[in-house]
């Protein structure tokens, strides 16, 4: 079954409610069997287009991993991108932010990660946990020492938005295209994931009141999504509103979404002049010399 990335894609301007945006979709694999062989194809695709996107040298990819805890960004990271180089790839979570980097300006630490032509870099959460938890937990603002005028003025978090906007399109303008998936899981579904959590000694760790404490404000959680995506989605850095209650569909509407992507840059491998190419036989006959003599000295 094909998939029609087009129907997770929030258009510009769109206004979003999440309760009409569904947290799963009929599944785009027949079984297990299948969805494995599906996510292989992908990565042998991604594979191949990640060496010409490294040969090419000329666009980086930044794609950006929002979502409610237990939605599965890990896991997406971790199987989708599994077949990639990681020379060529880099993949940053931000926590906390440190004293230095509440020092800066709240786009800054995540700007001193972004990746190099030829590049992928990968945010797991991002410089958009600055108008998500930070609106539904204002006290956050306080260690950020913020002008008084800001501080206290009205549409801060409008003004956010257009420091990210303006940022993303900075970036798409000197050759780093983004791209942002929101994993949209179901109350019930992290409730499960919590569970089996717990249930699963080895992933114990994982788990802490404070995630039961963040779903008391899930409603808060949702209302500063529907906010952030329907400001900050533009032509050029889009965001997808990725089903997540079934790990393995979202993995694969993820894979096809990176795929288009790579389309979209028209990837080659660079043309050798005819100088270039005239030193690279003259290096053939060279070392084909050296193997005949070598195996006749053997003989």
């Amino acid at each position: 079954m094909k998939i029609e990335t087009t129907n997770f894609l929030v258009e510009e301007g769109q206004k979003i409610q999440l309760k009409d945006w569904p947290t799963k979709v009929k599944a785009f694999y027949d079984s297990k069997k299948d969805y494995k062989e599906q996510l292989k194809a992908y990565k042998k695709n991604m594979t191949e287009d990640q060496n010409m996107f490294y040969a090419h040298d000329r666009y980086s990819l930044l794609l950006i991993f929002q979502a409610m805890d237990a939605a599965g960004k890990d896991g997406a990271i971790k199987h989708v991108m599994s077949g990639i180089n990681p020379q060529g790839c880099q993949v940053f979570s931000f926590k906390q932010p440190s004293a230095e980097e509440l020092d800066h300006d709240f786009l800054w630490r995540t700007t001193c990660r972004l990746p190099e032509r030829g590049r992928i870099g990968i945010f797991n959460r991002s410089y958009y946990e600055e108008v998500l938890v930070a609106k539904v937990h204002p006290e956050i603002l306080v260690p950020q020492k913020l002008p008084k005028e800001i501080e206290n003025g009205h549409g801060l978090w409008d003004k956010r938005y257009e420091s990210i906007v303006d940022f993303e399109r900075h970036l798409v303008r000197n050759g780093t295209r983004v791209i942002k998936f929101f994993l949209h899981v179901s109350p019930e579904e992290q409730a499960q994931r919590f569970l089996d959590r717990i249930e699963e000694p080895e992933k114990n760790w994982k788990m802490s009141l404070g995630d039961i404490e963040e779903r008391k404000y899930w409603n808060d959680y949702m209302k500063a999504y529907e906010d952030c995506l329907a400001s900050t989605s533009k032509k050029n850095a889009p965001w997808f509103i990725i089903p997540a209650d079934d790990k393995k569909n979202a993995r694969l509407i993820i894979s096809q979404i990176i795929l288009e992507a790579f389309d979209e840059m028209e990837l080659r491998y660079p043309e050798v002049s005819d100088s270039h190419r005239e030193e690279l036989m003259k290096i053939k006959s060279e070392l084909e010399a050296e193997l005949q003599q070598a195996q006749f000295k053997k003989a």
